[in-house]
This record gives C-alpha cells, sequence and structure tokens, in this order.
C-alpha cells in the first residue's frame, strides 16, 4: 500500500496547525481569533479559520456550554491553519514572542486543492 494520495498530484506535506482559545479572549485590543488570523495575513503565512464550539471544557476543569438562555458564554474555539512546516514554525513564534497564552496542537498533514491543474 503506498502513502500516495492517489487522486492529487497537486498535493503537499505540511502542518495542520491549530489553536484553542475562548469566544471572548482578547490581545492587544482584538479577539485572539482575529489577532491570529491577521497575524498570519500580516506574514503571509497561510490562510486560517475559527470554528467555535457549542461546549468544551480545558485544563482548569470549567464546562462551557450554550445553553438557550446562555448564548453569551464564554464558548470554546478553534482557530486552524494548513500550513508549511517553516511557516507553522513562524507563526507559533510569533504567538510566542507575542506572550500570548494558547494552547496549540501540531499535526503533520498531507493537503492540495482539488480541480487545480
Amino acid at each position: 500500500m503506498s502513502n500516495e494520495t492517489p487522486f492529487d498530484n497537486n498535493a503537499t506535506n505540511g502542518i495542520f496547525l491549530r489553536f484553542y482559545t475562548h469566544v471572548h479572549a482578547r490581545h492587544d485590543g482584538l479577539l485572539v481569533s482575529e489577532w491570529l488570523l491577521e497575524l498570519a495575513k500580516r506574514h503571509k503565512l497561510g490562510g486560517g479559520s475559527v470554528f467555535r464550539a457549542t461546549a468544551g471544557f480545558g485544563r482548569h476543569g470549567v464546562l462551557h456550554h450554550e445553553a438557550f438562555f446562555e448564548l453569551a458564554d464564554d464558548l470554546p474555539q478553534k482557530i486552524e491553519f494548513l500550513l508549511s512546516n517553516a511557516n507553522a514554525q513562524s507563526l507559533l513564534r510569533l504567538v510566542r514572542e507575542a506572550g500570548v497564552e494558547l494552547v496549540y496542537a501540531w499535526s503533520p498533514v498531507h493537503f492540495g486543492i482539488l480541480g487545480k491543474d
């Protein structure tokens, strides 16, 4: 069995970099999610997306959840990027230098764009 993707010759190896925070977390006057996306964009590191969870708990054990009358709760969210190894390392370095406390996950990934000639 081959490790090659059978249908995409334009795919590349890279890093799936995810950051975990709360919806209302802020840094430098911006929401952390906005700050991270702007940081990656400003340094031309690659694209990212933000996803809000409906429930979750982290290392402090506090459960956050979306309830009918509690929509303003500080819900967990994930900000994720598909990057080259070098760009992922650069983004982590920039976040570390800014002093932002964030949980992250780093996974090797094979990605590409379908429909590209």
